[in-house]
């Protein structure tokens, strides 16, 4: 190993610290702010998710639960803080949710770990629709339909967080999701996480050199759990109320979907796809009602075409990058971006004007889409979209054939120069 790799993932930690610092100062906005909570809220809870689905097999429909859970814990916890009986810091708060979604991983997780596959999934299903029947229930805990809501300004001061600024409140999300990622990443790195990985892969083996296969996906559940937790103690504190939507069947689903999107497979997989699928979700519904149609559109496409995600689109380019060669993708990557542009275009136009059209309030049919007003019951605007949908898919055949072609061209050198 050399000197360079040595010290490179801590030239990494060092390279994030410094940009989480300049980031508020670079876009200093509320819009700005309030976006990157999110991301960071975002992370923590994607990468938490990751411990089950992608390092351990286990697929969750019921990870919510820990994140909501936590933040009604945390926002009770604050709630303590105003009145007197709870000398803790806000910024600490989230250790109080993530033992909470500790407590609550151990629980549901000594019966949740003793299957796996299917018959997990369902169970995890159950589980949450228990937690969000309950919600409405124990009422003194939930809040009912209005939540749990505090002021996160009361409480001792901590390193001159008043937690009144938008910015004292992303310090506190980016601290704690850098210290959140970097835990779980080194429990990769950890027996427990490589035998994680060997229970997803093959359990049997696994019981055969020794190991509880089971006891090994407790131990991940928990620490799953722990870290939801924390996540959802951040959301609270950024928002300063939860409601019972947070431990809903909707988050699960969010969580799962920035998993997939970013990819699996990879560490950083999960972090990429918090980000893109929460900057979509935040920037789409400022401009569009059907915003959620659009997610669950590029989702399907990412699991059929990209089913390792977004990180394992970028790491099948590395070799092309170190070989050189990646000018050779780039035609046909052009006529793909043009392909992409024009199915685009023609899909935004039939979605945006039969959404419009479907409005029981909606008082005229002219409606304004890219700063052009157009008569959205009007044939004009339905040839032009089915037009673009019809063009772009005639040249999707040909760009899946360049797009192919470029591939085994770039192979063949790549193995060329490699028996050289």
């Amino acid at each position: 190993m050399t000197l360079g790799s040595r010290f490179a993932p801590l030239a990494l930690v060092l390279g994030t610290v410094v940009l989480l610092a300049l980031l508020p100062h670079m876009f200093d906005s509320r819009y700005a702010l309030t976006l990157l909570n999110q991301l960071g809220i975002g992370i923590v809870f994607a990468l938490s998710y990751n411990m089950l689905l992608g390092q351990s097999g286990l697929l969750s429909f019921g990870h919510a639960v820990y994140f909501g859970l936590g933040g009604f814990t945390a926002l009770h916890a604050l709630n303590a803080i105003t009145d007197g009986d709870l000398p803790l810091p806000v910024p600490l708060l989230p250790i109080v949710g993530g033992l909470m979604g500790l407590a609550v991983g151990i629980i549901l997780g000594w019966v949740s770990t003793r299957r796996s596959g299917t018959i997990f999934a369902m169970i995890s299903l159950g589980f949450a629709e228990l937690v969000a029947a309950c919600s409405n229930i124990i009422r003194g805990y939930f809040g009912g339909e209005e939540g749990i809501s505090g002021d996160r300004m009361s409480g001792p001061v901590l390193f001159d967080l008043t937690m009144g600024p938008q910015r004292d409140v992303y310090y506190v999300i980016a601290a704690w999701m850098l210290v959140s990622a970097l835990l779980m990443y080194l429990i990769t790195q950890t027996p427990l996480g490589r035998m994680a990985n060997a229970v997803r892969d093959n359990p049997q083996r696994v019981a055969f050199v020794g190991y509880n296969p089971q006891t090994v996906r407790f131990l991940m559940f928990a620490l799953s759990g722990f870290f939801a937790g924390i996540a959802g103690s951040l959301f609270a504190i950024n928002f300063e109320i939860i409601t019972a939507q947070a431990v809903g069947i909707e988050y699960s689903a969010s969580v799962l979907m920035m998993a997939y999107i970013g990819g699996t497979g990879y560490f950083l997989g999960p972090v990429l796809g918090a980000i893109i699928y929460t900057a979509l979700s935040i920037v789409l519904s400022a401009y569009t009602e059907a915003w959620m149609f659009y997610l669950g559109v590029f989702f399907i496409i990412v699991v059929v075409y990209a089913p390792n995600g977004v990180s394992g689109i970028l790491a099948v380019h590395e070799p092309v990058l170190r070989a050189r060669l990646m000018h050779r993708l780039l035609p046909a990557y052009a006529l793909a971006f043009v392909t992409g542009a024009i199915l685009l275009i023609g899909a935004v136009v039939v979605i945006e004007s039969s959404y419009h059209l479907s409005q029981p309030g909606a008082l005229t049919t002219t409606m304004s889409l890219g700063g052009i007003e157009y008569d959205a019951d009007a044939w004009r605007a339905w040839a032009f979209g089915l037009g673009a949908l019809a063009v772009g898919a005639f040249l999707l055949r040909e760009t899946i054939r360049s797009v192919g072609g470029a591939w085994a061209d770039v192979r063949t050198r790549m193995g060329g120069e490699a028996a050289a």
